[in-house]
């Protein structure tokens, strides 16, 4: 497996690596697929460790890159001589494999993408941005690639869903959703709401400005108009967070607005637990934002934009789509959801109900079942045992 995702040495697993996310949950039950998984991923030497999750599994082993320099246009210049460091040992790694999956997009998975394709390797390709609006050139690739390439032992999912699939040039594309939850997870998480009797908000995301922390915190007068306790919790970090603290005591709810930083997915969990309305007026290039999946599963009634897969998340009556990601948008959905007891307790089930269908067992039993018709039994004990204990390492 070969990623983008940057990992670090683990605080409390000596020789293991951590990082953040769905990321290490997910690795772990792809893992349980196999006889053994390797992980080639960009690795700094300090981490944060606030959020962290070591990476493990099943006879799992991590393969530490370079950490690819800078950023933008930065980093896409500075990718040939981190090829040129690094590309022996990916060189390595994809010959010794007997597949290759790489999530994109990403420009580290796109170079292990490409190897797989030159060594002939079976190829498990995760589009795991807005497969439905591609923007720049390299989206615009990424798609084309896949379409024109999956098929065969190659297996391209593209992350979201609708009724329509992702294709119509190659109908062995298809569509795969995300999450991290597993049935445990789902089974702890489920709170059934009745109304509230304040209104209390939440955003749980990379506090960068097109996820629309902004757009929340700007829609804080409006909601207190109509609900005077309202308060909204922040949380998470990204580039624009000391924008939006200053944001908030320009507009004089500085008292209403809690910043949490990047916590522990089960205190992200816990906050869940604690409010009444999960905001994500996204106008960002989504796939299948694993964060709105954890707010239903919690309960919560989501007010979101028409972004990517989450009309078919929300559109169930699981919460409220709005049109547009403007503060008058996020306080009418916001307003709408807590207006009515009745309708606001119908919500928080139908939120739950469409949690339930999206375990991280049901994701991982979805992929073994995709590759095994692409690629045959995933696991040698498995061709042993059906060949009568002949077989010959693959």
């Amino acid at each position: 497996m070969i990623s983008h995702k940057l990992c670090w040495p683990a605080r409390d697993v000596p020789g293991g690596f951590a990082t953040d996310g769905g990321f290490p949950f997910q690795m772990r039950a792809l893992s349980m697929l196999f006889d053994s998984t390797t992980i080639a991923v960009p690795c700094t030497r300090r981490g944060r460790h606030d959020g962290e999750a070591v990476l493990s599994g099943r006879n799992l082993t991590v393969v530490p890159l370079s950490n690819p320099a800078g950023d933008g246009l930065r980093r896409k210049l500075a990718m040939t001589a981190w090829l040129a460091r690094n590309g022996r040992t990916l060189v390595r790694e994809v010959a010794r494999a007997d597949a290759i999956h790489t999530p994109i997009p990403g420009d580290v998975g796109t170079i292990g993408m490409l190897l797989a394709m030159l060594f002939g390797k079976p190829l498990f390709v995760r589009h795991c941005g807005n497969w439905l609006a591609p923007k720049t050139a390299a989206e615009h690739f990424w798609k084309w690639l896949m379409e024109q390439s999956a098929g065969g032992s190659r297996v391209m999912l593209a992350t979201g869903g609708r009724t329509q699939p992702p294709s119509d040039r190659n109908a062995a594309l298809q569509w795969v959703f995300s999450t991290s939850l597993t049935e445990e997870d789902l089974q702890r998480c489920a709170s059934p709401r009745a109304a509230p009797a304040s209104a209390r908000l939440i955003i749980a995301c990379r506090q960068d400005p097109e996820k629309g922390t902004g757009s929340v915190i700007r829609s804080l007068p409006r909601i207190i108009q109509r609900f005077a306790g309202a308060t909204v919790d922040v949380v998470g970090d990204g580039s624009a967070l000391c924008d939006f603290r200053s944001l908030a005591r320009e507009l004089g709810v500085a008292d209403r607005v809690i910043f949490h930083g990047k916590v522990a997915h089960d205190e992200v969990i816990r906050l869940f637990g604690a409010a009444d309305v999960f905001c994500y007026p996204t106008a960002a290039s989504e796939g299948f934002p694993k964060v709105v999946l954890e707010a239903l599963a919690c309960g919560l009634p989501v007010v979101t934009t028409r972004v990517s897969v989450l009309p078919e998340l929300i559109g169930s009556g699981a919460g409220v789509l709005i049109n547009a990601d403007d503060p008058e948008s996020v306080a009418a959905g916001v307003e709408q959801c807590l207006s009515d007891p009745i309708e606001y307790a119908r919500k928080s089930q139908r939120a739950l109900d469409t949690a339930s269908r999206y375990s991280l067992e049901r994701w991982t039993a979805a992929i073994g079942q995709r590759l095994e018709e692409a690629w045959g039994p995933l696991q040698r004990e498995t061709l042993h045992a059906a060949a009568g204990g002949s077989v010959a390492r693959a």
